[in-house]
C-alpha cells in the first residue's frame, strides 16, 4: 500500500504542478518575451517532452488508484470522496486525450509547416483545455486529502 500511494501522489504532482507551472508561470512569461513562431516552437517542443510524463502519470495513476481500491476491499469499502477522486481523475484523463490527440497533433503539424495562425488556434485550445484541467486537478488534490474530513 505505501508503495502505490507514494507513486500515486508522485504521478500527481507531476501531472497537476506541471500543468500548474506551464499554465501560471511558463505562459505569461513567454506571451511577453517571444514572438509568435519562437513561442508556438517552445510550446510544441515543451509539450513533447511533458506529454510523455503525462502519460506515465495517467498510467501509473489508473493502475495505483484501482489497485488500492482493491486493497481495500473494492469500491464498496472506499468513501465518496474516492468515489469523486477516480471520477475526476477519468475526466481529467479523458479531456487530456483530446487534447493529446486533437490540439496538440494539429499545433505539431502546425508548427512544423510555420503556419503560425493555425498553431496559435491550437495553442488557444490546448490552454483552455489544460486550464480546465488544472482546476479539476487541484480540487481532486483538496479532495484527496481532506475529502475523508469534508464529505
Amino acid at each position: 500500500m505505501s508503495i502505490a500511494l507514494s507513486l500515486h501522489l508522485l504521478a500527481a504532482v507531476i501531472w497537476v504542478g506541471g500543468m500548474f507551472f506551464a499554465y501560471v508561470c511558463l505562459r505569461p512569461v513567454a506571451a511577453t518575451v517571444l514572438e509568435p513562431p519562437h513561442r508556438l516552437q517552445l510550446w510544441a517542443h515543451v509539450f513533447v517532452r511533458f506529454f510523455s510524463w503525462v502519460w506515465a502519470s495517467i498510467i501509473t495513476l489508473i493502475v495505483t488508484g484501482h489497485g488500492m481500491i482493491a486493497l481495500y476491499g473494492g469500491f464498496g469499502s472506499i468513501g465518496k470522496h474516492v468515489h469523486i477522486m477516480l471520477a475526476v481523475g477519468y475526466v481529467m484523463f479523458l479531456l487530456y486525450a483530446h487534447l493529446y490527440f486533437a490540439p496538440f497533433k494539429r499545433l505539431k503539424r502546425a508548427v512544423e509547416a510555420a503556419d503560425w495562425a493555425t498553431a496559435g488556434n491550437n495553442l488557444n485550445q490546448i490552454r483552455k483545455i489544460v486550464g480546465i484541467n488544472l482546476v479539476l486537478g487541484l480540487v481532486t488534490v483538496v479532495v484527496a486529502s481532506a475529502g475523508k474530513y469534508l464529505l
